[in-house]
Order: C-alpha cells, then structure tokens, then sequence
C-alpha cells in the first residue's frame, strides 16, 4: 500500500461523504495484538485542545467498547464508494461472536503507529492516540434524539483520539 501522507482536514468532504452510510471502519488491537474492525456511521473530525482530533462513537453493549476502553491507540480506515457489502457486515455482526476481518476477507496491514493496525483498500486513513472519553449523558441530550436513537438507552461513549498519521493511497 503507497501511503500519501495528507494534513488532517484536507479530504474532510470525502469523510464526510462515508457518514452515516455506507460507513467507515474502526480497527483496535485487542489482546495479543489481534486487530478488532467495526463499522462506524458517526465520527467527528476537528482540533481540540489545539491538536487535529477524531472522535468515534461506541455503545457499551458492542464488542469494540471493551477493546477501546484499554486501547491506547485506534485507526479509522474510510472507503470511497467500494467496500460496501464488507462494510455492511461489520456493522452486522459482533466481534464477541465471529472474526469479522476472516469472515468477510479483509484485509488488515500495521498502520504508521505501533500498535495501529488499518484496513487496506480504503481511500483515507487516521492514525489516532486515545486522549479522552466521555459518555453521552441522557439529561443533557434532545429527546427526539434520545427517541430516535437511543430507545434501549444504550448511550455511547465519545472516544477522541490525537490524529497522529492521516493519509490517503
């Protein structure tokens, strides 16, 4: 894979274009190293605290959010108009249950950063550090929000991570 090394926000449309379908994938290294990959629809992408941030979003009852909450490192990799049915998948089934990535045929290569693994035959690529979390917290939340998206009351946690590598191929 020929990496094109790329400021932060420079394909923040084409980002943009992937949410909230057909998505993007969150990859975290679980224990042993072993590379987890999930489908995200929701991401933001901008500078706190003066440093290029991404935050991804992660419901306590999926697979992921065990593995985010002791990762120390995570990646977004975002396809541009291919990898839709693979996408799909991921975002159908739980790592807890299946091996997603052999499942389905990806495949997934070291990122840049140690201990960062990416999906390859993506188009855009965020290399990430996790700085913070926080959870969305029901009383400070609109109700039609809380309706449309969270009747289970499963809440997310918003896991920012410093952007440490982004490029294209």
């Amino acid at each position: 894979m020929t990496r094109k090394k790329m400021a932060f926000f420079e394909r923040f449309a084409d980002l943009c274009g992937t949410m909230p379908q057909p998505g993007a994938f969150l990859t975290v290294e679980g224990p042993g190293g072993k590379p987890n990959v999930m489908t995200i629809g929701w991401a933001c992408l901008g500078v706190l605290w003066g440093e290029p941030v991404m935050e991804v979003l992660v419901r306590p009852s999926r697979h992921t959010f065990g593995l985010m909450e002791k990762a120390k490192h995570f990646s977004v990799s975002a396809p541009l108009g291919k990898l839709q049915k693979k996408l799909a998948f991921c975002g159908s089934r739980s790592g807890r249950d299946i091996d997603k990535i052999e499942a389905c045929g990806l495949r997934v290569s070291p990122g840049v950063t140690k201990g960062v693994s990416v999906v390859e035959g993506c188009d855009l690529y965020y290399e990430c550090e996790l700085v913070h979390k926080t959870q969305v917290v029901k009383e400070n939340l609109r109700k039609d929000f809380i309706k449309r998206y969270y009747e289970g009351e499963d809440f997310h946690t918003i896991f920012a991570g410093r952007i440490v590598e982004s490029y294209s191929v």
